[in-house]
């Protein structure tokens, strides 16, 4: 499954959030979607008595949050009808990509998502939700660790209170698997920002640099080592952390010895991830023939920060379908036990 199914007709919650979906997923901008998706969480907040005393006096529109667009789509949501503009933007659907189809069906779960909890556009429990809805068994949770305070960064106290929260929401969710995971940063000394009593704690752990990119191979190179030979490290996020278009603009690869970072893969039990944003795609695909030639397993993420960003998975499945990956090479296509297993043994 690779399409979230239809909202019931009568709900315009589903109907807003779903047009969000559709607009993050062709890649609009961010204040559209946020348009909607503020409408669906100002519906979301209203009684069935006060939805049908707004649909029966046509005052939508003066409710704090909702638009004339957003009115216009709840209103014939509310009537029993698909809104029109939900209509459109399900006809205009194409995919993203040609090929990838047969890894795409191969990948079980996403290891990289973020949430409101440090930078991501959406609530844990509906980026969760919306992986089981696109047909995964599994879905980790990996927010970022304390020292990006630009991305809200998770205190160990904050990452505490997640684990609980995704202890919670798993049990609900089950036999889906919500990963408790984080995106850790690697420290300019090697190390990780976060405790290693922490980390233990944790389903997967996604490594990656955020700073000082420009850095000369050789530091960079004991940088990423310093982090591949921890145990706790279980992927290499980004590893290149190049931007090659998008509204951030563009950013040139980072330098290091990649025969040496590879290796401290392969030897360690780190996955390299081919990291499916579309502005990102890293690592280049020389990087990624290089690591496949020396034995590294690999891990293929969306690093999504809102719920249509779940389907940009399929650009990293065609990249690795189009080198010739294995999918058994791909520790996201395996049972989530063997995943489990991997991850705390290494």
């Amino acid at each position: 499954m690779s399409e979230l199914e239809a909202p019931p007709p009568g709900d315009p919650v589903a109907a807003l959030r779903e047009i969000g979906f559709l607009l993050e997923r062709s890649r609009s901008d961010t204040f559209r979607v946020k348009a909607y998706r503020a409408a669906a969480d100002a519906v979301a907040a209203m009684t069935a008595q006060q939805r049908t005393a707004h649909q029966t006096a046509h005052s939508w529109n003066t409710v704090t949050g909702v638009g004339p667009k957003t009115a216009t789509v709840i209103s014939q949501a509310m009537a029993g009808e698909v809104p029109a503009y939900l209509q459109q933007l399900r006809d205009a659907r194409e995919p993203l990509v040609e090929g990838g189809l047969g890894m795409r069906a191969a990948v079980r779960g996403d290891l990289h998502v973020h949430s409101t909890w440090s930078d991501g556009g959406s609530p844990l429990e509906e980026m969760m939700t919306t992986a089981r809805d696109l047909g995964h068994e599994y879905c980790a949770i990996t927010d970022h660790s304390p020292r990006l305070k630009v991305a809200h960064g998770l205190t160990a106290e904050r990452l505490r209170e997640q684990i609980e929260v995704t202890r919670e929401l798993a049990a609900r969710l089950a036999p889906f698997r919500v990963l408790q995971g984080i995106e850790v940063d690697i420290l300019e000394d090697g190390g990780l920002d976060q405790t290693d009593a922490l980390l233990a704690e944790l389903d997967v752990v996604v490594a990656s640099v955020h700073s000082k990119l420009r850095s000369d191979s050789e530091t960079m190179t004991h940088r990423m080592v310093g982090a591949i030979v921890n145990p706790r490290t279980n992927v290499l996020g980004h590893c290149t952390g190049r931007l090659i278009e998008g509204d951030r603009g563009t950013r040139p690869p980072s330098v290091f010895d990649a025969e040496v970072v590879f290796e401290a893969c392969r030897t360690f039990n780190v996955a390299v991830e081919i990291n499916s944003r579309p502005e990102r795609r890293d690592p280049p695909d020389e990087l990624l023939r290089l690591a496949m030639d020396m034995g590294c397993v690999f891990s293929i993420d969306t690093d999504a920060h809102a719920p249509g960003q779940l389907e940009f998975q399929i650009y990293g499945c065609a990249r690795a379908e189009d080198l010739g990956l294995d999918a058994d090479r791909v520790i996201n296509t395996w049972p989530v036990e063997r995943l489990l297993a991997w991850c705390g043994g290494g």
